[in-house]
């Protein structure tokens, strides 16, 4: 801006809040403003996009169906662990810790395969309170058939038990595309799809019907009644909690990772636009 000082002379001056008070501008929901505030975005691409993706959401009926949601931006440890429907430091609103080795950048949050894991602290039998009703996604940006690895999941294995809710991109064992709630033996939802870069989504909404979605496809239906239960232990990303610890970890690059109520055919297709343009505004899409 121009101003004149006491001497008479014309200034040429830029006001530090006016750049902040633009980068903020764009931020006109609520929930988009708590979790920018906590993880300490700046960016203002990156707000926008945040910002759009609740409205999205919101416009769609899905937010209030989603229990966590991990949109990995800010390209640190400390803003990738946020959960965007609840973005308190805390266990009960399912913020992640992340263990072993992990690459974060502004592209997401990459294990190594190996070591890394992050424990969203989640516990389908205690927080999902519909055992019929259910569903996790994983956006990855990594095309890797190599691994048995889970993007997301746990599993029971004590005591008889095999219940488990597990989300994976590909599983080299079994050279399939799945995932699986609740008995993997006969509830599991698979297909022989290869292109592990995308928007993965499991989907339960009766006792009867589990649906596996990637890319906006409907890739296969499970029509068998649902015999297990959900897990008592809580959800990894990265990897799946084990009863006799971690295992089944993978190298993929996490751009989006979500836990929530089942979702029909149309609210699978409008989450799938929903997330594909925040990742698309990001410059980060597959």
């Amino acid at each position: 801006m121009a101003y004149i000082n006491n001497l008479g002379q014309v200034r040429i001056g830029v006001r530090g809040w006016v750049a902040a008070q633009s980068a903020s501008a764009s931020v006109t929901d609520s929930d988009a403003t708590a979790f920018v505030t906590a993880a300490g975005i700046t960016d203002s691409t990156q707000i926008s996009a945040l910002n759009t993706l609740v409205a999205d959401l919101k416009t769609y009926g899905l937010w209030t169906k989603m229990k966590a949601i991990y949109p990995f931006v800010g390209g640190s440890a400390s803003s990738h662990k946020f959960n965007l429907k609840d973005p308190r430091d805390l266990d009960a609103a399912y913020r992640l810790v992340f263990n072993g080795g992990w690459t974060h950048t502004s592209n997401g949050a990459k294990p190594n395969g190996t070591t890394g894991y992050a424990d969203t602290k989640l516990t389908p039998s205690v927080n999902i309170s519909n055992v019929n009703s259910v569903s996790i996604s994983n956006y990855s940006r990594t095309q890797d058939t190599s691994f048995n690895g889970v993007q997301i999941g746990c599993y029971d294995g004590s005591n008889g038990q095999a219940n488990e809710l597990n989300a994976y991109q590909y599983y080299s064992i079994i050279s399939r595309k799945g995932g699986s709630s609740y008995q993997y033996s006969i509830e599991a939802v698979l297909s022989t799809e290869t292109n592990t870069k995308g928007f993965l989504l499991n989907s339960r909404t009766s006792s009867s019907i589990f649906k596996l979605f990637f890319n906006n496809n409907l890739l296969n239906t499970n029509t068998t009644i649902r015999t297990g239960n959900l897990p008592t232990r809580s959800l990894y990303i990265g990897a799946s909690n084990w009863f006799n610890g971690t295992n089944q970890y993978t190298p993929h690059e996490h751009a989006f990772d979500s836990i929530g109520d089942g979702l029909t055919d149309t609210e699978a297709a409008n989450f799938y636009i929903s997330v594909q343009k925040f990742q698309t505004t990001l410059g980060r899409h597959v």
